[in-house]
């Protein structure tokens, strides 16, 4: 599985993954080991997490890159996002006791400060935004 970070300055870090179930793994330590370089340690295993949810909803119904940014931001807050080709938004769904799925985007909805959908030219971003100490 081959990752490129396609930017990465302080405050700002974007990648490429190609939809292979490896690009969960990959996203979730280049979200650590860049949160680790920023000083934001306080959020990587949160903000892991909550990537690798969406990641892994990407990996199961698009098909085609996937891409993950991260800005931080006045607030101070850091806002993530997870874009892929397919344009549908995601729907949250209620998981029963025994279900296996369908908690990612409940996860994202409680654990973030607020989330989000946008359509793209080609596809959709899915965001969150974690409140920063400071």
């Amino acid at each position: 599985m081959s990752d490129s970070a396609v930017a990465f300055t302080p405050g700002f870090a974007e990648w490429s993954f190609p939809a292979e179930p490896g690009a969960v793994r990959t996203a979730r330590t280049l979200v650590r080991d860049t949160l680790r370089e920023w000083g934001m340690d306080v959020v990587m295993d949160i903000t892991a997490l909550l990537v690798s949810e969406l990641v892994t909803n990407s990996l199961r119904y698009a098909s085609g890159p996937i891409g993950v940014r991260m800005y931080s931001r006045p607030g101070p807050t850091l806002l993530v996002e997870v874009s892929d080709p397919l344009p549908d938004p995601p729907r949250e769904r209620a998981a029963e006791a025994d279900d296996e799925g369908g908690r990612g985007l409940q996860l994202v909805a409680l654990a973030s400060r607020r989330w989000g959908t946008r359509p793209g030219t080609t596809g959709k971003t899915v965001w969150f935004e974690l409140s920063l100490p400071g």
